[in-house]
Formats: C-alpha cells, structure tokens, sequence
C-alpha cells in the first residue's frame, strides 16, 4: 500500500509540474522529495536503507568524483567530434540568458530535478521493493517508472534537439519513436544509476552522475550556440 502511494504522489506530481509556473518547479520537488522521505520512515526504513547513510557517505563521495569526472571527458570528447557535436544544439539550453543559465545548472537542475528523482527512483522506491523482493525486481520497478516518468518532457524533444529532430523528424510518428527511445535509455540508464547505488551503498554517486549529466549538459548547449 505504501508503495503505490509513493507511486500515486510522484504520478499528482507528474500532472502538476507540467501546470504550475517554472518558479513552483524547485519548491515542489523539495516538498514531494519530504513526503516521500516521512512515507519511507513511515515504512520503517532507515536513512542507511535510503543510501543516506553517514558510513557509506566517504565511499559514494569517492565514486561521485570519478563519475563527474569520466562526464566531463566524454561530454569534451563529444563536442570535440564533427559528427556527435549537434546533439549539443538543444533551442531549451540555448534559449536561456546567462542568468537563467546559471539558475538552470546551480539549482532548478540539483536542488530540483536530480533531488527528487534520484531520492524517489533510487533512494525511496528501490529501497521499499528491495527490501520486499529483493534488489533484481527493485532496480527493474524502479528504471520501469523512471523511463514512464519521462514520457511528458521527452514529448518536445524532436523540436528541441537537432540530433533528435534528424533522426525522427518531427512528424507524429517522429515524436512517438522520440519518446519511445527517449523513455527506453531513461529507463537503461536507470538501471546503472541503481546499480550505483547498490553497489556503493549511498545515493551519492547516481546524484553525482544525474548533476554532472543534465547540469554540464545544459552549460555546455548553451555554449555551443554562441560559439
């Protein structure tokens, strides 16, 4: 019953953050990512079982640094190619002025984004279903959600992202694969954040890898389209 009201709360979530105005985004995220932390105290899980855990906590600070690290050197590596450059021309990165950019990386993206889904996929979720069926079907029911959770923001991203928009076009049919794929590597690449977090036992290397990922992501689009 507790999990399907986690599930129910980041489903109301889902529908409101698509309402409420940008300025609501971070408040919203950090007030769900506090319901979902009271419901899994409810549900006699420690902060350990969450992968907050001081013991764990110098462990996970190390593989965070890597991971930041191995970002930065594909991301540059990516850039410095002809033929992986344009999936850098994102129109949502490059949009923004410097302030919103700054905004976008340093809070919207870690205290928002990256603070609820990491503490809902991965901390909250895969520790209620770990504990009762064990970590295969809770790294599984955790990535499954994580890619539906994407199925509203990767619905625009032909028309955001040139590399998308040439390889699906930008058609009906075009966005339904965009979303098709776009939920398929949500959900893969969910599956190696939880494996993160099994295996170092803290939450913060996938919430190392999810900030350097969308934050430099997002630094670096931005960049590409003035130079």
């Amino acid at each position: 019953m507790r999990i399907t009201l986690v599930i129910a709360v980041l489903a109301a979530v889902q529908v409101w953050a698509n309402r409420l105005a940008a300025d609501w985004y971070v408040p919203l995220c950090a007030a769900t990512t506090a319901v979902l932390l009271l419901i899994a105290r409810w549900d006699g899980l420690s902060w350990a079982d969450l992968g907050l855990g001081a013991s764990s906590a110098r462990r996970g600070l190390r593989w965070g640094l890597v991971l930041v690290g191995a970002v930065m050197v594909v991301y540059l590596l990516g850039l410095a190619v002809p033929f992986t450059r344009e999936a850098f021309l994102d129109e949502r990165a490059a949009s923004l002025t410097p302030e919103q950019l700054v905004f976008r990386v340093l809070v919207r993206v870690p205290l928002g984004t990256v603070l609820l889904e990491e503490i809902a996929f991965r901390g909250v979720l895969w520790a209620m279903v770990e504990r009762r069926w064990g970590h295969t079907w809770a790294t599984a029911a955790s990535s499954v959600l994580f890619g539906l959770w994407h199925v509203e923001p990767s619905r625009g991203l032909t028309r955001a992202n040139a590399a998308a928009e040439a390889v699906f076009g930008t058609g009906p049919t075009g966005v339904a694969l965009s979303v098709a794929a776009a939920v398929a590597g949500t959900a893969l690449a969910g599956v190696f954040f939880c494996e993160l977090r099994r295996r170092s036992g803290s939450l913060i290397p996938p919430v190392a890898l999810h900030c350097a990922l969308n934050s430099a992501g997002y630094a670096l689009a931005w960049a590409v389209a003035r130079w």
